[in-house]
């Protein structure tokens, strides 16, 4: 089996996340394999820029999800493991990446977006990842009230 360690965002504005439609019609997240001596933040932050045009930040991490899957073009069983960050853009511009495969995307309402996204993990991601997202944003403001 071919193990994979990749890492991801999962990018808010607002009341709204960002998602993409990928060459098998799938709603998913911006992710990708961590390669050489990347470490996962950078990885997260450059494939959210590569994959959607988004320029965003890390405000905390978002946990771990794991997927198996047959590779036909590797003739082999694949393992994929992601490392996920929770992440803020400063506004909702995109630009999806047709050429790796994206057909679609841009930043959808969290209710909306759980509804589209195509995997449970994924779904579950985006709300427990939101409510953390909210808790930062009001730790936040009360910083600044101080």
């Amino acid at each position: 089996m071919i193990i994979r360690n990749c890492a991801g965002g999962v990018v808010f504005k607002d009341e709204k996340v960002l998602i993409l439609k990928n060459e098998k019609n799938e709603w998913v997240l911006p992710k990708g394999k961590i390669r050489n001596d990347s470490i996962p933040p950078e990885t997260a932050v450059e494939r959210v820029e590569y994959e959607a045009g988004v320029e965003a930040k890390i405000v905390s991490s978002a946990g771990e999800t794991a997927y198996e899957f047959y590779s036909i073009t590797r003739n082999a069983a694949v393992s994929n493991k992601i490392i996920w960050f929770i992440m803020e853009s400063e506004n909702e511009e995109y630009s999806i990446n047709k050429e790796e495969g994206f057909s679609e995307g841009g930043f959808y309402p969290i209710e909306e977006a759980i509804e589209l996204v195509t995997y449970s993990q994924d779904k579950s991601l985006v709300s427990l990842s939101y409510k953390r997202f909210l808790e930062y944003k009001e730790y936040k403001s009360k910083l600044s009230l101080a």
